[in-house]
């Protein structure tokens, strides 16, 4: 919740610094924005690299059939989620906020003192087919000292991003809000984004209600009394923001469900990785905004987001436990197949850590439903093993 208000903080100085500081000190604050963007591109193939890879050299070993169907339900859940928040989100932004057709305009503005060239080691795709190889082939054949490696570069980006590039994210914020203050822009833009924002968090409420009225009917069970078993969870992971550190929480809500205690050790903390439905809605539905505020581009066709929505359930997977990780991870997606630049870049950061946790809240109460699918393929046989 820190950063929340800290963002909010933010975007509140960059306003006032757009609207009322001397030319210089907004130069100086894009100089800084700009600076800080470079870091974030330069990080984000990283991030992909190192998480990626120890998540899939993490997955357990022997699990079989349950591993594969808990995988598949989960990446499932993660493109459905996304399609459907593509579909409501392309009828109702234009409803919304019609306005958005006329909200972003050319204008000219103030230019950074200068500009600071921070070159990526390699791009998002190599990173991405990089972190399969290595994760696969760690998977497959021990490789102790390169899961180590792995282990331990995750534990050092998830440092740089707690300590450095989330503390920096204000000044980040602040730099696009005060562009667009400077040239007029910043009201449209919050009064269209705050309804983006309503737009999102009732689609995860509605999302949720669907898998477990959906679940709860075809298992025989009250959806309402697994809704209720859940809303531990669900309110752990509002103030958390982490489905990581949700999981003791979550998995005691799902044994309340009547989950067999072998899936729910086994389901919960895999989905805390790779179950993003809940982040996934609010990227889908933030970028579609960004788009449709965008002079030329307007809103995106379903053949320009389904490309970009399978992309996100795997390069969302095993996404940092700190507030923000999975736009964080996002980030090189919204760049090379959206098209972003810096400015629509922090919009999206801005947007998506606005409701971060609700998103996250919405992963994790996610979990339990597929937990319940799980028990009802596996509880038996493992019952049986055991």
């Amino acid at each position: 919740m820190k950063i929340i208000l800290k963002l909010l903080a933010g975007m509140i100085a960059g306003i006032l610094i757009g609207f009322y500081a001397p030319d210089a000190v907004i130069r100086l604050l894009l100089t800084a924005y700009g600076t800080v963007g470079q870091l974030i591109k330069f990080t984000i193939p990283l991030i992909i690299l190192f998480y990626i890879a120890n998540g899939i050299a993490s997955l357990p070993s022997g699990s079989g059939k349950l591993l594969g169907r808990t995988v598949a339900f989960s990446y499932g859940s993660t493109l459905i989620a996304g399609v459907l928040a593509y579909l409501v989100a392309r009828a109702a932004l234009p409803v919304i906020s019609p306005q958005f057709a006329e909200a972003g305009r050319e204008a000219e503005v103030l230019n950074a003192y200068f500009s600071l060239e921070v070159p990526p080691l390699f791009d998002v795709m190599s990173a991405l087919v990089a972190a399969f190889v290595f994760g696969i082939g760690i998977s497959a054949g021990g490789g102790t000292t390169l899961r180590s490696f792995f282990a331990q570069g995750c534990d050092v980006i998830e440092r740089l991003l707690s300590k450095v590039v989330i503390p920096l994210l204000p000044l980040y914020i602040a730099g696009v809000f005060a562009a667009m203050a400077a040239d007029g822009s910043v009201f449209t833009t919050l009064h269209a984004f705050g309804k983006v924002l309503v737009l999102a968090i009732v689609m995860h409420w509605v999302w949720l209600a669907v898998l477990y009225v959906t679940t709860g009917l075809l298992n025989g069970h009250s959806p309402f009394e697994l809704i209720r078993k859940m809303m531990p969870a669900y309110v752990t992971a509002l103030g958390t923001m982490s489905s990581a550190a949700t999981i003791p929480v979550t998995l005691r809500s799902v044994k309340s469900a009547k989950v067999s205690e072998p899936i729910a050790n086994f389901v919960v903390p895999l989905c805390a990785n790779i179950h993003l439905s809940g982040s996934t809605i609010t990227l889908v539905t933030c970028s579609s905004a960004v788009m449709l505020m965008t002079p030329g581009v307007g809103l995106p066709s379903l053949a320009t987001m389904l490309p970009f929505i399978l992309m996100l359930g795997v390069i969302m997977v095993a996404a940092p436990g700190a507030p923000g990780g999975a736009v964080m991870s996002s980030v090189g997606l919204l760049t090379s197949m959206l098209g972003f630049n810096e400015q629509q870049v922090a919009l999206m950061i801005a947007l998506y850590l606005a409701q971060d946790s609700f998103g996250t809240a919405t992963n994790v109460t996610g979990d339990g439903v597929i937990a319940i699918w799980m028990d009802r393929f596996f509880g038996t046989q493992v019952a049986a093993a055991k």
